[in-house]
């Protein structure tokens, strides 16, 4: 009689443990999306893009400096720290490149130093919230 105690006993630990990791893995699932970097990811096609950008020639003619990461981690919210990603459901944002400046919701300008990177134009910041 006294090993038909210890089983319930058992499963009600091994139950706490599962729960304990279901939580933990819902956790860091949770935060890891409140803590998105700046992933985009160019599309093909205007109607899919979420904002339209055009490059400009010159810093002083651009709404947003942008410096290109080569890592994930290194890009963060919304300060011109993009990372580039190789497929679309990865993208916070989905970008496309227009040919004329008047048809782009944010110009854009590629800096040489991650510390130039920075919004010129903090108005058409919310487009890439």
């Amino acid at each position: 009689m006294e090993h038909l105690t210890v089983l319930p006993v058992y499963y009600k630990n091994k139950t706490k443990r599962i729960m304990r990791k279901v939580f933990l893995i819902s956790f860091f699932l949770f935060f890891s999306f409140l803590a998105k970097t700046q992933s985009v990811f160019s599309v093909d096609y205007q109607s899919r893009a979420d904002v339209k950008v055009f490059v400009v020639e010159y810093a002083s003619q651009a709404d947003l400096k942008v410096y290109r990461v080569n890592y994930q981690s290194q890009a963060s919210k919304n300060n011109g720290l993009w990372f580039f990603v190789d497929y679309e459901s990865r993208a916070d944002k989905k970008i496309y490149f227009v040919d004329y400046a008047s048809q782009a919701d944010v110009k854009i300008f590629f800096v040489d130093y991650q510390s130039q990177a920075r919004w010129v134009n903090k108005s058409k910041m919310q487009l890439f919230y």
